[in-house]
């Protein structure tokens, strides 16, 4: 190798390298700043989500759809500011945006679950079988709303464990909703031995009723012998009672009952056979 070949690679080695320094460096300033508009972007969006939940929640709107709205806009959000931190390395937005329009309609038809799930959350928002805060069995689940997603709807179980339930699930079952109505009537059983007075029975379960004040007067309590059974006649007691009261009246009253019927003699049967003996002639 001459010394002209040298020197003209010794150019060209010079300007890799500038080249390098330039788009490296330039490539490095991009990128720093790609990251802080994605993290200082996300941080706007929090403040911005938390300010559309105060605005909202000032204004009454319903939890659920606080929620659902909230979250909704959050996603949104949050998809700007990656568009907008991809397109500072140099990515064309129009380009990016066909190249995720399509990567979206691929994971769409991947993800149709998905999107099931989204259109139920719109359902519920829609037409509100429950809201935030409602006592409901739904999917074969039963809890308390706490959240509506877009995708999921959470629920808290009586014992604090958080259930996390598809919402195209929900929408596809029975949804019971306990704390749709004020009311709620209170259903119970009394078994009562054959040889005890029914008048007596029924004084004194009208007696506990009217000393219990949570229970409504209107409409009124049923008191009534339902069946005769193998070894009880069964009353009825069906209280009604506002839907916040329904746990605390069932097991105070069921207390009230045992103590006083223990009181007036009246007994609780348990179920019995009589067995009879046949002794066999000797052979």
């Amino acid at each position: 190798m001459n010394e002209e070949q040298l020197t003209q690679l010794s150019n060209y080695g010079t300007q890799f390298v500038e080249l390098i320094k330039t788009e490296g460096a330039e490539f490095a300033i991009n990128l720093v700043t790609a990251i802080l508009i994605f993290y200082i972007g996300k941080w706007i969006v929090g403040l911005l989500v938390r300010a559309l939940r105060k605005l909202l929640e000032k204004n009454n709107v319903d939890a659920t759809l606080t929620s659902f709205v909230s979250n909704l806009v959050r996603m949104a959000l949050l998809v700007f500011v990656v568009i907008a931190a991809i397109t500072k390395l140099g990515v064309p937005s129009a380009q990016f945006v066909a190249v995720v329009g399509a990567a979206g309609l691929a994971v769409g038809l991947a993800l149709q679950g998905s999107l099931s799930n989204f259109a139920a959350g719109v359902l519920i928002v829609l037409f509100r079988p429950y809201k935030v805060g409602d006592y409901v069995e739904a999917a074969g689940i039963s809890g308390t709303i706490e959240q509506v997603q877009i995708l999921t709807t959470i629920l808290k179980t009586p014992d604090n464990k958080q259930i996390i339930v598809p919402n195209g699930q929900i929408m596809d079952s029975i949804i019971t909703n306990y704390s749709a109505n004020d009311m709620r009537r209170v259903d119970m059983t009394v078994g009562v031995s054959y040889d005890d007075d029914l008048d007596k029975v029924r004084r004194t379960l009208e007696e506990l009723v009217a000393a219990e004040d949570r229970i409504l007067e209107d409409p009124a309590c049923t008191i009534a012998v339902s069946e005769l059974g193998d070894s009880s006649v069964n009353f009825v007691l069906r209280p009604w009672v506002k839907t916040a009261d329904y746990w605390g009246v069932h097991f105070d009253l069921t207390e009230a009952i045992k103590k006083r019927f223990d009181q007036e003699g009246i007994s609780f049967p348990f179920p019995q056979q009589d067995v009879h003996l046949y002794q066999a002639a000797a052979s």
